[in-house]
């Protein structure tokens, strides 16, 4: 085992069944967490004023106002041995979103359905660019600086690979832990319960990796967003599995972010978008309690 899985191992090793944690624990993944203060590398900001080109104009959601800045990630300065997703080797991803400070309910349940609502611009390397302020009364999230940390991910709460993958007796992974948290629970928390308590709290801002529901998983969610039939629609599990996370942000007193009640902000995108460059296929999704 390697350094950054081996305490979320040895957390499923004693709450599973032996074989179920076996499984789960080769299912885990690097993924890049975004701290304020740490050892590694800079890999961006959070909040703060972005870096636009000069022609670049201020994303805007159409009759409803401009969106809100909220992280940048310079991927050149990303640790390349633990990205799990094709990103660029080089340039840097803005994070913008028509954040509940001034959004309507309404705005947010439209949120997923509408691409306007949020944006990921990426800025190739080598391009000129300015520190840009927000238009007239749109205050700039505080500022910090991240680092990369390395922290295990894991399939949460409903994530089709809890399903996809067996035990010697062929139930699923969901099925082998069915009964670890007893009569009146889903089993599957015990999985969500466990990457929360290594994760003591703190805020989860990450790059890569699997998501760290809220809720359901996510790629379920986003499934059903673009699908025409939605929750209903067969091809269901087939679409979330073409889904990756890009980028999460959680909620965070540092930072002020509050995404819904103490949720968590989502990107996700195909994998061949993502490879192809096409940025603007990303889709954003909150959750919260």
């Amino acid at each position: 085992m390697t350094a950054w899985r081996d305490r979320l191992s040895t957390l499923a090793q004693d709450r599973l069944p032996a074989e179920a944690a076996a499984k789960w624990i080769e299912l885990f993944q690097p993924g890049i967490r975004l701290v304020s203060q740490g050892t590694g590398p800079r890999v961006g900001q959070l909040g703060g004023n972005p870096a636009l080109p000069e022609a670049k104009e201020w994303p805007v959601w159409a009759d409803r106002g401009p969106l809100t800045f909220v992280a940048a990630v310079d991927c050149a300065t990303l640790p390349r041995e633990f990205v799990t997703i094709p990103l660029p080797e080089a340039g840097t991803l803005l994070f913008f979103c028509f954040d509940g400070r001034f959004a309507s309910a309404d705005d947010e349940d439209h949120l997923r359905r509408d691409a306007d609502g949020y944006r990921v611009l990426f800025v190739p390397a080598g391009t000129p660019v300015a520190e840009r302020t927000p238009p007239s009364g749109l205050e700039p999230y505080p500022r910090r600086d991240v680092f990369a940390e390395i922290a295990a991910t894991a399939p949460e709460r409903e994530h089709l690979l809890l399903d996809r993958t067996t035990v010697a007796s062929g139930a699923s992974l969901a099925e082998a832990v069915k009964d670890v948290l007893g009569p009146w629970r889903s089993g599957t928390d015990v999985f969500g319960e466990m990457t929360w308590e290594i994760n003591q709290g703190s805020p989860r801002h990450q790059v890569g990796g699997l998501a760290a529901p809220v809720q359901g998983a996510v790629e379920n969610e986003v499934a059903a967003a673009v699908l025409e039939d939605g929750w209903d629609d067969p091809r269901l599990k087939e679409e979330a599995a073409r889904w990756v996370l890009l980028a999460q942000f959680d909620s965070a007193e540092e930072t002020d972010m509050r995404w819904g009640d103490a949720g968590m902000l989502y990107w996700l995108i195909r994998t061949d978008d993502l490879r192809a460059g096409r940025f603007d296929a990303a889709r954003c999704l909150m959750q919260c309690g």
